[in-house]
């Protein structure tokens, strides 16, 4: 079981690395000045962008307003953002 679990870690490790490497590639065709003006318009194209970068799901702030991580998580999951829960009336 010892040994299985060393290969399950170790292939964990190469599929990250696989990752990391695709993500680095991408961002480096892209091009620092391509993302800064991405980042810089619409909603829409930065969506675009991340889709294309195969990123499920992300965060961006520009990190001068404080961030509801609650209400953050609520909207990341699709559940309502008001304070009452569904049918609790």
């Amino acid at each position: 079981m010892d040994e299985q679990n060393k290969l399950e870690i170790q292939k964990a490790m190469q599929l990250a690395q696989v990752e990391t490497k695709k993500f680095q590639e991408m961002v480096q065709a892209l091009g620092a000045s391509t993302i800064k003006e991405i980042a810089k318009s619409g909603p829409e194209l930065q969506v675009k962008l991340l889709q294309g970068l195969g990123l499920q799901s992300t965060l961006i702030t520009d990190g001068s307003t404080p961030i509801n991580l609650f209400t953050t998580a609520r909207g990341i999951l699709g559940l309502p953002l008001s304070g009452h829960c569904e049918g609790s009336e």
